[in-house]
């Protein structure tokens, strides 16, 4: 957060094989937070194993932005389906590019 304090939001997340990548919208909060400061922490955690998950550290690479419904991501294996526009078409996407300088993981 602005004042130095840790921000956590439940996201849908995704790789290109080296970086952890999320889509998510202009204006959000972790869009503000990493672009004043591209230091991230990410928990994946396994849904059928609460105490199986990877912690992750790291910096921004880059972002970039996108009209909503360009990226495919994570949504098909997420929701079994097309995207439900959560929020409207209207929004800016922005494409964050996670790159790993610490991975701990558990179970």
């Amino acid at each position: 957060m602005p004042d130095g304090s840790p921000q956590m939001t439940q996201t849908w997340v995704d790789t290109d094989g080296e970086h952890i990548v999320i889509n998510t919208v202009q204006g959000f909060q972790k869009v503000k937070n990493v672009e004043r400061d591209p230091r991230v922490a990410v928990t994946v955690s396994d849904p059928s194993n609460p105490f199986r998950y990877y912690a992750v550290r790291g910096g921004r690479g880059h972002h970039h932005r996108r009209r909503c419904g360009t990226h495919r991501g994570p949504r098909q294996r997420y929701l079994g389906g097309p995207y439900p526009w959560y929020g409207g078409r209207n929004q800016t996407r922005v494409i964050l590019t996670i790159s790993a300088d610490k991975i701990h993981g558990m179970g």
